[in-house]
C-alpha cells in the first residue's frame, strides 16, 4: 500500500492500539495513533487521513459522538468502528451515523487490513466514476449528491452513495441481498442485513420526488431499482 495513506486510529487500550499501530505501518500505511476521542477529534481537524479506525467505547469522547463530528465535516472519509458491543441497535447505530464498517473485538489484523483495503478500493471507485440519470435524478456519485431537477444537491452518505450507486449499475434487475452485504458491509450476517435495510429506507424518500422510481424488495433475493 503507498505510504502516503494516512490513517487515524484511535484506541484507548494503549497494548492494543500499538498492536494495530505497527502491523498497519509494516504494511506501508502511515499510522497516527490516538488515545481518546478528544485528540483524535483535535487531531482531524489538524490533518487530513485518508481512513479513520475509531474504538467506540473511549474516553471523553466515545466513537460514535466522534463519527458524528467528524461527518459534519467531511461525508466521505471512510470509517471503521471497532468494538466488543455486538447489540443489533449498536451496530445499525453505527452505519446510520455514517460509519462504513463494524469490526467486532477481539479480531485478527488480517482482518482488519482486508476491510481497510475494500474501503480504500471503493475510494478509487467513486473517483474514477461517472454522473448517473435515475428518472428526473442526476446522481453524482464522485460527489456523493442526488440533484432532482434543478433543485439544490442532495448529499449522500459513504454508504448511502456506494449502495445506490450498485442498484443503478442494477438497474430493473435484482440486486442479490447476500453479495451486496459482502461487498460493503464485509458479510451478510442478521446485524449487516438490518442496517442495509435502513440504508434502502433512507434512499427511497430522497428518491420519492419521482413517482417512477421505485426500490422493491424481492423476498428471498434482494432489491431492485425499477425506473
Amino acid at each position: 500500500m503507498d505510504k502516503d495513506i494516512h490513517i487515524l486510529l484511535a484506541e484507548d487500550e494503549p497494548a492494543l492500539g500499538m498492536i494495530i499501530k505497527e502491523s498497519l505501518e509494516t504494511r506501508n500505511f502511515k499510522v497516527t495513533h490516538c488515545l481518546d476521542g478528544q485528540a483524535a477529534w483535535e487531531n482531524f481537524q489538524k490533518q487530513e487521513p485518508h481512513l479513520l479506525v475509531l474504538d467506540v467505547m473511549m474516553p471523553k469522547k466515545d466513537g460514535f459522538s466522534l463519527a458524528k463530528d467528524i461527518r459534519t465535516m467531511n461525508d466521505s472519509i471512510p470509517i471503521i468502528f471497532l468494538t466488543a458491543k455486538s447489540q443489533t441497535q449498536d451496530v445499525v447505530e453505527g452505519f446510520t451515523i455514517g460509519g462504513n464498517d463494524y469490526l467486532k473485538k477481539p479480531f485478527s489484523m488480517e482482518e482488519l487490513i482486508v476491510r481497510i483495503n475494500n474501503l480504500l478500493n471503493r475510494v478509487n471507485l467513486q473517483k474514477n466514476s461517472e454522473v448517473l440519470k435515475i428518472g428526473h435524478y442526476q446522481f453524482d456519485f464522485p460527489k456523493q449528491t442526488l440533484t432532482f431537477q434543478h433543485e439544490e444537491p442532495q448529499q449522500l452518505t459513504h454508504r448511502e452513495a456506494h449502495l445506490l450507486f450498485h442498484l443503478v449499475k442494477n438497474k430493473n434487475q435484482v440486486l442479490d441481498r447476500s453479495l451486496i452485504l459482502n461487498k460493503l458491509w464485509g458479510n451478510d450476517d442478521f446485524f449487516n442485513a438490518r442496517s442495509m435495510d435502513v440504508f434502502i429506507t433512507k434512499l427511497r424518500k430522497k428518491l420519492i420526488q419521482d413517482s417512477n422510481i421505485q426500490i422493491i424488495n424481492v423476498r428471498g433475493y434482494g432489491y431492485k431499482l425499477v425506473c
